[in-house]
């Protein structure tokens, strides 16, 4: 296996699916009582998760006082036998990009820190689980005394919630009739009359002493704390009103995702956790809208697995499924009316329908579930279904006809599945287990088979320290782009020195290369360009990842899929250092593809692509700068050199050619991204009368820079264009500087220069200063956002129409009075269309989309 980097982790994983990689580039390893966040881009920079011990909740307590009968019964055994006391995280899941991310036992979620290694809790889901069925009596009937019982009974208000009273003395056992339609449940020592308990919205309990606690049988204590035990988490996709897939929340009004959670009793609680209105770089307070909005009573058994998954036609709404798998080997396939858990005020009994209910071959505990919608069949589910015998299941769901397929079982491991994941758009599935083998697998015909993992790398092979000290795998993920696979394993200790190795090494996580993949074994191919190139390589392989990587950079044209290409650009400039024609006829043959060009792959191309940029979509610009910028220009482009005459300063001949013309095209581009956001805010200002920061600057950027035989430029910019040359003075366009009481005229949309000020030894100071990539004004000294591919800053988000726009539009008006030219929440780089970060010191964590 082609292995290009690992990271040693100091705790040891204990459960299956125990890495996640998020959409946002950051790999979450679940092991022990912690968490350990890794950026693939520099696995020793490290955010770390510590989860603290917790107390029970307060459920009740069994009475003892005739002989302790009730803790003798079969239903405590678990809580008997029961010695661990520290935490572990049995369950880990990335919220969509603009939410959170959390970790299980205790169910909280966290989001990432501003200026620490150790993430910070939003909000403890159990907390309010348990609130929430307190309010209930768990379900219950309401336990009221008796006649002669000297026990005070929870009362309940409409206002003040429910609260315990001091108790009174007990001089006597408690005796009494109980009414009740189940008696085994409640036992027949019970002391209590049974009356319905009603839903209230009350404060937080307040804490309770162990004597205050009602007495309760010993079915009823196991039953309301495998109730609030939590063992399975995952988020769904965004859900909005308007049905649409979309790559990241616009509005906290409309938009938020949905947090399953299993438990011990069968049932799954569902939270809808909203976006927030925006995002702010001061180190400030979060906070984040949790509600619990559904319970279903899934499975008789613990709930082990979920998976969720998004489906539809171009034509139709975004629909939501929902897989769910049990320790008694059930699963079932559930539809989730995202509108009314969106809606919802209150909670939702009945909030999922049941699609379909598996037939698994035998009843072995569901370890991992994987669903997948086929990008060739919108409409199809493909399910995988891990177990602990080391086999998996794979079946399909037709959601237009309802027609169900069980495809097959495959006895691929000796032990249990511990990880799942579909990549290529559900073209190949990984697997792994915990007797430590890896295994890919590809559709031939309707049924799946087993293919070798590709064996090459395109840059230096990484060795994992003590790799012969592995013996189990708990976990795989695959990268954003389908290039890479993220495995967990885990050492033996007896393998390792006890007093260094064995203390300091409990886990490992590899990062595999797996973008040389065969997708279709019916397809047999070679490229001539691999056989001259990259002398050595196998020629299958090069093939596979040639055309690996080109769908990739296709399925990214999607403006409504994140824009994280990381493993494609790591994967490329790998490739660049040994075979740099192979990397340029990859490029030149996307480029063709992406700008819809007839003309033969060549450098000719370069020539003529930046005639053809008003006609193409903002994401396909954002992509060819970050090709441009992380791939092709990244030894000449620094924070220092970035002007087109110091890059080409010192080269000479075809490499000076090569570079030129990659230096035109990215410059082009970045005038058309800037020609369309200046365009969006003056007519947001002509037409709806919707100011915008920075008017003065943008107007006169268009004066400066656009000339007026630009052919594509809408006839109401040329119309403003005209007009403004008059009105526009000098004293809207010049600021003033932070720092001195300079004036600051406007020559650069990057930066400027103030007119500086005289100090007491009479010379002139001046003061370099940035400007905002969305407004063109000054920065404040407040910290901004920060672009990782072109370094710019911003201290406004950018429009979302921007982000949207399929070409260069011939009328504003229309468009800017048809869809909405507020700033997105989310923030985005205008240039890059990568999402932006707090700027922090390399030694902390932060993601890395490029």
């Amino acid at each position: 296996m082609s292995c290009f980097q690992s990271a040693v982790v100091a705790l040891r994983t204990v459960y299956p699916n125990a890495v996640l990689w998020s959409e946002e580039n950051l790999v979450a390893v679940a092991c022990g009582a912690a968490v350990i966040i890794l950026n693939p881009h520099n696995p020793k920079v490290r955010g770390v998760i510590t989860v603290p011990s917790s107390k029970r909740f307060p459920t009740g307590k069994i009475d003892i006082d005739g002989g302790g009968a009730d803790l003798l019964n079969g239903c405590l055994l678990p809580y008997h036998l029961s010695r661990e006391t520290r935490p572990c995280v049995r369950s880990i899941s990335w919220s969509p990009a603009g939410l959170a991310n959390d970790a299980g036992g205790h169910v909280k979620v966290y989001r990432r820190p501003h200026c620490s290694p150790e993430w910070i809790e939003v909000v403890n889901i159990s907390e309010v689980l348990y609130n929430y069925y307190k309010s209930t009596n768990f379900g219950e009937y309401q336990i009221v005394p008796s006649e002669g019982s000297d026990v005070i009974p929870r009362q309940d208000t409409a206002d003040s919630g429910t609260r315990l009273r001091k108790c009174a003395k007990r001089k006597r056992p408690i005796t009494a009739n109980v009414v009740s339609e189940d008696h085994e449940n409640l036992g027949e020592k019970n002391t209590w009359q049974i009356v319905s308990s009603s839903f209230y919205k009350g404060n937080p309990p307040e804490e309770v002493t162990e004597n205050c606690l009602p007495l309760i049988s010993a079915q009823q204590y196991a039953s309301r704390n495998e109730m609030l035990m939590s063992l399975i988490i995952a988020w769904s996709p965004i859900l909005e009103t308007s049905g649409d897939d979309v790559a990241f929340p616009s509005s906290s009004s409309n938009c938020c995702s949905i947090l399953a959670v299993g438990g011990k009793c069968g049932r799954i609680s569902l939270w809808r956790v909203c976006a927030p209105e925006c995002y702010s770089t001061d180190n400030a307070e979060h906070s984040s809208e949790v509600r619990l909005v559904g319970l279903e009573k899934a499975h008789d058994s613990w709930i082990t697995a979920i998976s969720w998954v998004g489906y539809g036609s171009n034509d139709s709404k975004t629909q939501f499924a929902l897989a769910t798998g049990s320790s008694d080997g059930s699963v079932k396939i559930w539809l989730v009316n995202g509108e009314n858990l969106l809606k919802a005020s209150e909670v939702i009994n009945d909030s999922l329908s049941l699609l379909r209910e598996v037939a698994t071959v035998d009843s072995s505990m569901i370890s991992v579930l994987s669903l997948t919608v086929p990008a060739r069949s919108p409409s199809k589910l493909f399910l995988a279904i891990g177990k602990s015998s080391g086999s998996f299941e794979l079946c399909t769901l037709d959601t237009s006809t309802g027609k169900f397929d069980n495809v097959g079982c495959y006895n691929a491991h000796d032990s249990t599945v511990a990880g799942l994941a579909w990549a290529f758009d559900g073209c190949c599935l990984y697997s792994c287990s915990q007797n430590n083998s890896l295994k890919s697998w590809i559709f031939v015909g309707d049924s799946l088979s087993e293919v070798p993992i590709p064996s090459s790398s395109p840059g230096l092979k990484s060795s994992t320290e003590f790799a012969h000290a592995l013996d189990s795998c708990f976990g795989l993920a695959v990268s954003p782009g389908n290039l890479a696979v993220a495995v967990v394993r885990r050492y033996d200790s007896d393998l390792l020195d006890p007093m260094y190795e064995g203390r300091s090494h409990k886990a490992a996580v590899e990062f595999l290369w797996v973008g040389g993949q065969q997708l279709d074994p019916s397809v047999i191919t070679s490229s001539e360009i691999a056989k001259e190139t990259f002398p050595g390589f196998p020629e299958k392989e090069l093939t596979c990842w040639e055309m690996n990587i080109l769908g990739c950079l296709n399925k990214y044209e999607n403006p409504n899929r994140l824009l994280n290409i990381f493993d494609i650009v790591a994967a490329l400039r790998a490739f660049k250092q040994s075979a740099p024609k192979y990397v340029e006829h990859i490029l030149l043959k996307w480029l063709a593809s992406c700008l819809g060009s007839k003309s033969e792959i060549s450098r000719k191309l370069l020539s003529e692509a930046p005639k053809l940029l008003p006609m193409h979509s903002s994401r396909q610009l954002h992509l060819i700068n970050i090709i441009s910028r992380q791939v092709v220009l990244k030894e000449f482009i620094t924070e220092s050199v970035s002007g087109k005459e110091h890059v080409l300063e010192g080269l000479s001949g075809d490499k000076k050619e090569h570079i030129n013309l990659w230096m035109d095209l990215l410059l082009s581009c970045e005038n058309e991204l800037l020609l369309r956001l200046v365009s969006i805010g003056i007519s947001a200002e002509e037409f709806s009368r919707v100011g915008s920061d920075g008017l003065p600057q943008m107007k006169q950027w268009l004066l400066q820079n656009v000339k007026d035989d630009y052919k594509v430029l809408a006839a109401e910019i040329r119309e403003v264009k005209k007009r403004k040359l008059e009105e526009t003075s000098e004293h809207e366009v010049h600021e003033r500087c932070h720092f001195c009481t300079g004036v600051v005229p406007f020559e650069s949309t990057e930066y400027a220069i103030c007119s500086g000020a005289i100090d007491n030894n009479e010379a002139n100071r001046t003061h370099k200063l940035q400007r905002c990539a969305v407004t063109l004004q000054i920065l404040p000294t407040k910290p901004s956002w920060y672009c990782k591919c072109c370094q710019r800053r911003a201290s406004k988000m950018a429009p979302s129409l921007l982000f949207a726009m399929p070409r260069y539009p011939s009328d504003f008006k229309s468009l800017i009075e048809s869809s909405t030219h507020k700033h997105t929440s989310t923030p985005c780089c205008p240039f890059c269309g990568i999402l932006l970060h707090r700027s922090q010191p390399q030694y902390f964590l932060s993601p890395s989309p490029v």
